[in-house]
């Protein structure tokens, strides 16, 4: 009955943050106060580790195709394969619900603490509206983020497999081979659901957690691990739905 309640306290939070909207003045501020916190401030971990994790895939891959009756092309394709269709989108994902999701979490449980969700509340104003709405919207453009770890961590595999005297050539070669542009598609779709779940989950946790301020960080660690399970979750459900 608790995880029930809880379901239907998040989804009524969804449904208040969409109405009895703010002023477009302070929900367009806010927006890009939320684009700078959540996206921007998010590209150079997200690049360090999609680099890294590429040139990791690569040399895996090479590893595992040591045969010389096997082309080194396999390797390209193989890394654009777990790159772009799980790596990029999932992985990421959950390396931001501890970024992204403990931000969120802490700095709406720190204004239900400080009580300035309260004085909103006495102002007229939804909170709801004010707080998650313009988080929801930031992240509309997070797939722009796993753009960039699909690139950068394509990029990396070429670099770690030049650096080990794999031909440059046979890995691009690889990376062209029977591309399927739909992997793109399914990518992204996916990448919009965790997007949504990674501003929707931290905002729950934080604006419903109770207690002091020690009790912030205890609901950003709860927040960490209910995003990671349902983002793991629904990773499976879209791929069964999507390329089964």
């Amino acid at each position: 009955m608790g995880i029930l309640h809880d379901i239907g306290k998040y989804f009524l939070m969804i449904k208040l943050s969409f109405s009895k909207t703010c002023k477009r003045e302070v929900l367009y501020k806010q927006v890009f106060k939320e684009i700078n916190d959540l996206i921007l401030d998010s590209i150079q971990i997200v690049s360090i580790l999609s680099f890294f994790i590429g040139g990791v895939v690569s040399i895996q891959m090479a590893l595992n195709l040591e045969n010389p009756l096997l082309s080194k092309t396999l390797i390209g394709y193989a890394t654009r394969q777990s790159v772009i269709l799980e790596f990029a989108p999932t992985f990421i994902s959950i390396i931001m619900a501890g970024k992204v999701g403990s931000y969120i979490t802490s700095s709406i449980g720190t204004m239900r603490v400080t009580e300035q969700i309260d004085a909103l509340e006495v102002m007229g104003i939804n909170s709801l509206n004010y707080l998650v709405f313009p988080k929801v919207i930031a992240m509309l453009l997070y797939p722009f983020i796993i753009t960039i770890a699909m690139f950068l961590g394509i990029i990396g595999g070429l670099l770690a497999m030049t650096l080990t005297g794999v031909p440059s050539e046979s890995y691009i070669q690889g990376i062209q081979m029977d591309f399927e542009s739909y992997h793109i598609t399914y990518s992204y779709i996916k990448t919009l659901v965790f997007a949504f779940v990674l501003a929707t989950v931290p905002s729950y946790h934080g604006y419903y957690m109770k207690g002091g301020a020690l009790d912030v960080g205890k609901a950003s660690t709860k927040s960490f691990y209910w995003t990671s399970i349902i983002i793991i979750i629904l990773n499976y459900i879209v791929t069964q739905l999507l390329l089964a």
